[in-house]
């Protein structure tokens, strides 16, 4: 699955034009590398996501095409 697909699937990030923002401004890295949107994310990648003064680090746990935003959360943990 596509980057900013996922990060809008799992709720990590509201809207997925702005998870490609977000990629294209250099403020998402996947394994360490900073990622572009089209990038794909597999189980087990470990995401890190810079908003302003917060980073936030998640390991991937599961990559699925849609989910109910109960289940969003199940999809990743905070490391």
């Amino acid at each position: 699955m596509r980057l900013d697909k996922y990060l809008k699937v799992s709720r990590l990030i509201k809207r997925r034009t702005v998870a490609n923002e977000a990629c294209d401004a250099g403020r998402v890295m996947i394994n360490g590398k900073v990622a572009k949107a089209g990038t794909e994310v597999k189980a087990g990648d470990e995401i890190q996501i810079n908003f302003g003064n917060k980073d936030v680090r998640v390991e991937v746990l599961t990559v699925a095409e849609t989910v109910k935003k109960e289940e969003a959360k199940e999809m990743f943990r905070y490391l």
